[in-house]
């Protein structure tokens, strides 16, 4: 249950704050100074606002005392550092416990409260802090900083040196089955890259549920799986890297399947471990049509893939390479893809798919065009149930004559509903219990594993989910589509090409926190350029990739968070991200080298931040020189006044009106902050944050955005109350922050 609680009874008022016989009444500090607050000035507009996310109708709110918060500490806060997607401790979260805490005499210390009408602009998602005097590329040795951005991947810290396993022979030799002559046959490749303590267990059940369905005589299945030391306890506990022929058991806690060999330690991570397995495959399963699904994380473009061990180390000339360490990057995927189909004389596989996250790039499809007739992928990151094997692989068995068209379609309309650990009771219940880390969340909402039926579980697993089929012989033509509107795109407003990247709708960002998703949604962000930009040509090239993706896209599903969705990503990174070596093109044009060679998306984002024009014929590789500046196009100087309060009290029922005025250009979301700020530990505890709502919303295609309206300058006003949200059991009543997360068509949708 969700309500509203009073902030006086959340934060205990001091005694010496506290207006005279008026128990519970915040007094405003001296540090929200008064300011002009003359709507009628100049001629502004006055835009009257209020907080986007609601707990009901005008009036409705359930106003209760909530407990007072505690602030758990366990070390002294420390400077701003460390983890680079972490937020400052300064800003901490603050965690508000309905426990017994400490008193409140030890909050009354320097107490302040602090409210904040914080403007997010676009120049702070693609200026990255620009003042519009631009940085040079790469950021000067002597700044203080390498510019560098740590990326937020797992499994990639360091590791106690792991004792190498030698390859051992399996119990009985094995004969490979005869080939059937009675139809199409199929056999499908399953790498899977277990060797990582948070997917390894889920990985392995996804070889149990391949099982579940296994092998035919026109439909051969081998897998080759590596597992991680200390991870996941079952099944023997074994950790090297073994190939299987898949066999039917539908016992999903052991592999019954029939070993092929053990190969001891083996880096899945090289590229050559991908050649070796694939080429063995296809030499000892002769067959009609060949697919390969890889299973680990993913990371874009990238790549994915890592292995702790044995470990290997990246490439010390991209670097990327030399900040990650050893990946499976995009080119090395497609160096090894052309290696097999050479050795095997493969003309061109039937399906690649990536059963990891963030892979459904346009970068990643482009490296996949040449080898393979169609593609599956994720544009965002995936649950850990990972694919439906059983579903789809169980469709396959039984109807060997399909087509790879249907084979993609299955695999994408099966995801996540026909999931064992979804439509078995017994896997299911362990799944809510302990098989993941969100079973205590799930197992409340339905009343313990065995009390939420499978579609209650499988819509809150689809609730963030994306998967996208695509036909691979389309690819090309979207490329060119995207290369005639990054040229027009020369004669485009760049303050409004900021806009549209800001807007649409966005993916997990794998390079930190502390910068905006730099993935978004290809489809969503020409469809925003083709209504903002009032330029007849820009409209025209963005509808014709629009026209492009939907001939390369044959399935396509999301979940209903992310509305705007199309199927296909592409990079855009801010200014912060575009001047880094890691980030920028030094790394990106080298990685995703078959899209940059083939693409005018390179020499676009170095005229978007650098001003260098380029020409309509795909030239060599757009990658700014040293000490070339760099500029954020949705920079702007926005200027906001000091805060003028209509009285310096405030409390339930008696709310009081804040405006500023504000003027500037390229204004994003509104946001509105409310914190206490404990002196004793120089921090702020969040009580509230929501986005503050415009008069007129805008939508395109399920993705919705504030519009201030025309011109630079107007008054806002905002009338506060002293109210957060809290979380009730029934009876008793905990304040619980949240945070903005989508504007959504209305404050009933806003998330």
């Amino acid at each position: 249950m969700k309500n509203k609680t009073a902030l006086t009874n959340v934060f205990r008022p001091i005694p010496a704050l506290a207006g005279a016989g008026q128990p519970g009444v915040f007094r405003w500090p001296l540090l929200l100074a008064a300011g002009s607050g003359d709507s009628d000035s100049g001629g502004k507009r006055t835009i009257r606002v209020g907080r986007r996310r609601r707990s009901g109708p005008e009036g409705s709110e359930d106003r209760q005392r909530a407990e007072t918060p505690q602030r758990r500490r366990e070390s002294p806060p420390q400077r701003p550092g460390g983890d680079g997607g972490a937020r400052p401790p300064i800003f901490s979260g603050g965690q508000i416990s309905g426990g017994k805490g400490r008193p409140p005499s030890m909050m009354m210390i320097g107490a302040l409260v602090v409210l904040f009408l914080c403007v997010l602009l676009v120049m702070f998602f693609l200026g990255s802090g620009d003042s519009g005097n631009g940085d040079t590329y790469p950021p000067p040795e002597d700044s203080g900083s390498t510019g560098y951005v740590q990326p937020e991947t797992s499994g990639l810290e360091p590791l106690e040196p792991v004792v190498q396993e030698q390859p051992t022979l399996p119990p009985e030799p094995f004969t490979p089955p005869p080939v059937s002559s009675n139809g199409q046959t199929w056999l499908v490749m399953l790498y899977q890259d277990a060797d990582d303590k948070v997917l390894e267990q889920d990985i392995y059940l996804d070889l149990n549920e391949a099982e579940r369905v296994g092998s035919s005589d026109r439909v051969h299945i081998v897998a080759q799986v590596d597992r991680y030391r200390a991870g996941y306890q079952g099944d023997g506990d074994w950790t090297s890297t073994k190939r299987f022929y898949i066999t039917q058991d539908s016992d999903l806690q052991r592999v019954s399947s029939q070993l092929v060999a053990d190969l001891g330690e083996v880096n899945m991570a090289d590229g050559q471990a991908l050649v070796d397995f694939v080429t063995w495959a296809v030499e000892n399963f002769p067959a009609d049509r060949h697919v390969l699904i890889m299973s680990d994380h993913g990371m874009g473009w990238p790549g994915g893939w890592t292995d702790p061990a044995p470990g290997g180390r990246g490439d010390p000339s991209i670097p990327l390479s030399g900040a990650l360490g050893d990946v499976l990057y995009l080119s090395e995927l497609d160096d090894a893809l052309a290696q097999i189909r050479a050795q095997t004389g493969l003309e061109q596989f039937e399906l690649i798919g990536m059963d990891a996250c963030l892979m459904g790039h346009l970068e990643v499809f482009s490296a996949l065009a040449p080898h393979a007739r169609y593609a599956v992928a994720s544009q965002e990151v995936e649950p850990a149930l990972g694919w439906a094997y059983t579903g789809f692989l169980e469709m396959l068995k039984a109807n060997p004559d399909m087509t790879g068209t249907t084979l993609s379609q299955l695999i994408v309309d099966s995801y996540i509903q026909d999931d064992q650990r979804i439509v078995d009771d017994q896997a299911r219940a362990e799944f809510l219990s302990k098989g993941s880390p969100m079973g205590g969340l799930f197992s409340l909402l339905g009343g313990g594993g065995g009390g939420m039926s499978a579609e209650q579980l499988a819509r809150q697993m689809e609730q963030n989910v994306t998967l996208t089929a695509v036909d691979l012989a389309a690819i090309p033509e979207l490329v060119d589509s995207v290369n005639d509107l990054a040229f027009i795109l020369q004669q485009a407003q760049q303050p409004v090409v900021a806009q549209a990247r800001t807007y649409a709708q966005s993916f997990t960002s794998i390079f930190g926190s502390n910068v905006p998703p730099s993935y978004i949604d290809l489809g969503n962000f020409v469809q925003l350029l083709a209504r903002e930009s009032n330029n007849g040509q820009v409209t025209q090239a963005a509808n014709q990739v629009l026209t492009s993706l939907n001939k390369a896209v044959i399935a396509e599903k999301h979940g209903p968070k992310k509305a705007g969705a199309t199927g296909i990503s592409i990079y855009f990174p801010n200014s912060q991200l575009y001047r880094s070596p890691v980030t920028g093109p030094e790394s990106y044009t080298v990685i995703a080298r078959r899209f940059a060679d083939a693409s005018l998306w390179d020499d676009f984002l170095a005229y978007h931040y650098t001003g260098r024009p380029f020409e309509r014929a795909a030239g060599e590789l757009a990658v700014p020189q040293r000490g070339t500046t760099i500029s954020g196009p949705g920079a702007g100087r926005i200027e906001t006044s000091p805060l003028s309060l209509s009285d310096r009290v405030a409390a339930p029922g008696r709310p009081i009106l804040l405006s500023t005025d504000i003027s500037g250009q390229n204004l994003g979301y509104v946001y509105l902050f409310v914190g206490f700020y404990d002196q004793a530990s120089n921090s702020i505890l969040v009580a509230d944050t929501d986005y503050l709502e415009s008069d007129t919303t805008r939508e395109v295609d399920g993705v919705y955005y504030p519009d201030w309206g025309e011109g630079g300058e107007f008054t806002m006003e905002f009338e506060w109350e002293p109210l957060v949200f809290a979380v009730s059991n029934g009876m008793d009543s905990v304040a619980a922050l949240f945070a903005p997360q989508s504007y959504g068509a209305s404050f009933e949708e806003a998330i």
